[in-house]
């Protein structure tokens, strides 16, 4: 009730200015005919005016603070896959039971249109995966993820992130698998099922990482073309990606 008793107030004080505005007006003028009909207009122009500012103007600033807090959004998405995403792609790709040239579907370029991210984002997702994972492989990612664990925990804090579910479940799966392979002193000897369960917590980091990846290069490669050729020339996943730009 506290929360809104301001509001409260306000409208009061509001309805108590028009009627001694109304009061001054009948004083000086001695006309309540002429007093009620431009009453009865301004009751009239009421709804047109609440269908302007609630239907026109609050969607106007609405929209206006939806994209504000998506570029502060894809601003924070951006600082992930500079600071962990890239590296964690990087550590999964060896991982792919693939040719040494890396995969052909993931290697990316400026030509690429709009849905054929949504159809390689949509095939991922549905992609079964099955990690042979090493104790190297695993000591990497924990030597990364535990490097990071700070940066993570402040990305969730970020109130920008709210709206972005998916994401949110791409940091959640990232610090689980953190907190697993920081918990173990050591994976030389681990008995199977405990490789078993490592194994489906990267599978599930893994492709989550994948499809948000895939999508984030899409909104590099719509809204910023600069950072998309940096990004594409940093691909994880082609073996013959490299950053330095060839005459």
């Amino acid at each position: 009730m506290r929360k809104h008793r301001w509001l409260i107030l306000f409208g009061l004080a509001l309805v108590a200015i028009s009627v001694v505005v109304y009061l001054i007006d009948y004083a000086i003028f001695r006309d309540g005919r002429h007093l009620f009909m431009f009453m009865l207009h301004d009751l009239a122009f009421v709804p047109i005016e609440v269908l302007f500012v609630t239907l026109i103007i609050h969607r106007l600033l609405q929209n206006h603070e939806k994209l504000a807090m998506l570029g502060k959004m894809n601003m924070a998405v951006g600082a992930f896959y500079t600071e962990v995403g890239t590296q964690l792609l990087r550590l999964f790709a060896r991982l792919e039971q693939v040719g040494s040239g890396g995969r052909d579907e993931l290697r990316m370029d400026a030509g690429w249109p709009p849905d054929r991210f949504d159809e390689l984002a949509g095939k991922l997702a549905a992609e079964t995966f099955q990690p042979r994972i090493s104790p190297e492989d695993l000591s990497g990612m924990r030597d990364l993820l535990v490097k990071k664990k700070s940066f993570l925990l402040g990305l969730l804090q970020n109130p920008n992130l709210l709206e972005h579910e998916s994401f949110t479940d791409l940091l959640w799966s990232v610090l689980h698998l953190a907190e697993e392979l920081e918990s173990r002193e050591s994976f030389t000897g681990l008995p199977a099922s405990d490789l078993q369960h490592l194994a489906g917590d990267v599978r599930r980091a893994r492709s989550i990482l994948l499809v948000e990846w895939i999508k984030y290069m899409k909104h590099l490669r719509t809204q910023y073309p600069y950072l998309f050729s940096l990004a594409v020339r940093r691909n994880p996943f082609d073996a013959a990606a490299s950053v330095v730009i060839m005459g």
